[in-house]
């Protein structure tokens, strides 16, 4: 599934998969749903939700409901809120890195230029987004200090 909003491109053919959430239904059951959490290559985050009539996926028309499909874009914190409501603490930490109970989490919106740049100073010991930026700072800290 596909779809365009707000002028991004949200398409499960070539986003990276990162987790799903199933109802505890036979998928032949009218309230059976599934979710899928995507981030895209640019970065951005997406649920893709599917379910069958009676689901919260179902669509109406009058008086009748057949199952239906959604894309809903996310936030980096409502993703990280679905994948701790729905994924092990593993999966949780192979798509956002290691939970540190010391660390404070934050957001920030950045141009493409900047998130490639970023993607880039990842290796071995830089695993995560936070680490980089960390690291930045740090050596900011100690040019200022």
């Amino acid at each position: 599934m596909n779809k365009v909003i707000e002028g991004k491109r949200y398409d499960t053919e070539t986003a990276k998969y990162l987790g799903a959430a199933y109802s505890n239904l036979s998928p032949t059951d009218f309230g059976y749903w599934e979710e899928e959490l995507y981030r895209t290559k640019s970065g951005n985050y997406f649920l893709h939700g599917a379910g069958g009539p009676m689901s919260q996926y179902a669509v109406h028309a009058g008086n009748s409901s057949s199952g239906g499909a959604v894309i809903k874009p996310y936030t980096i914190a409502q993703a990280q809120r679905w994948a701790e409501d729905n994924l092990t603490a593993d999966e949780y930490e192979s798509i956002f890195g290691k939970v540190d109970e010391e660390k404070v989490k934050i957001s920030a919106d950045i141009s493409p230029a900047a998130k490639d740049t970023l993607d880039k100073m990842k290796n071995s010991k830089m695993k995560s987004n936070g680490d980089v930026i960390e690291y930045l700072l740090t050596l900011a800290g100690q040019k200022n200090g």
